[in-house]
């Protein structure tokens, strides 16, 4: 019964993300705070040159203004660390089922995001993207070098551990 309770973390990501896109884009929209309460300014003369088109729109400074401009990278940014966030859940409550795969919870957490974008079709005022989906799978893909990493770190450990008691 133990192992059914770390499910409640992928769940409980998958809801934030399941209430973040039932929101119409209006009730997310943070360039009024940005414009409210920083000046940022300062940062037009460095990012001035950069332009690019996402979802057949213009991302630059000249298009969005810079508090549009920063609220496009906090958006995607939010993208890419939620749904890394969601595939460490999935390998967490996975692996406790003695699932030590990385392929299982990419794949659900890929099958998600899709399944996200298609709720965002019905929202108000958004729009699904399949541009977001590849930005999920980018987080999903980080998690996965993160949960590498982490392995290997603790397996380096319990090596120089046994190491030290051998002496």
């Amino acid at each position: 019964m133990k192992k059914y309770r770390y499910w409640i973390f992928p769940f409980s990501v998958m809801a934030i993300i399941f209430y973040s896109s039932h929101q119409p884009y209006q009730e997310q929209d943070i360039k009024p705070f940005l414009g409210e309460w920083m000046d940022l300014s300062f940062l037009i003369p460095a990012l001035d040159h950069i332009s690019f088109t996402y979802h057949n729109s213009e991302v630059s400074i000249a298009a969005l203004g810079i508090h549009g401009f920063i609220e496009f990278f906090i958006r995607k940014g939010a993208h890419v660390s939620i749904y890394c966030l969601l595939m460490i859940a999935f390998y967490v409550a996975l692996s406790k089922s003695d699932r030590r795969s990385y392929w299982l919870p990419f794949c659900l957490t890929v099958f998600y995001a899709i399944t996200d974008e298609w709720h965002q079709s019905l929202t108000p005022n958004r729009t699904p993207y399949v541009g977001d989906v590849g930005l999920d799978s980018v987080g999903a893909s980080i998690a996965v070098i993160l949960i590498m990493a982490s392995r290997v770190i603790k397996k380096n450990k319990r090596i120089k551990r046994r190491k030290g008691t051998d002496r």
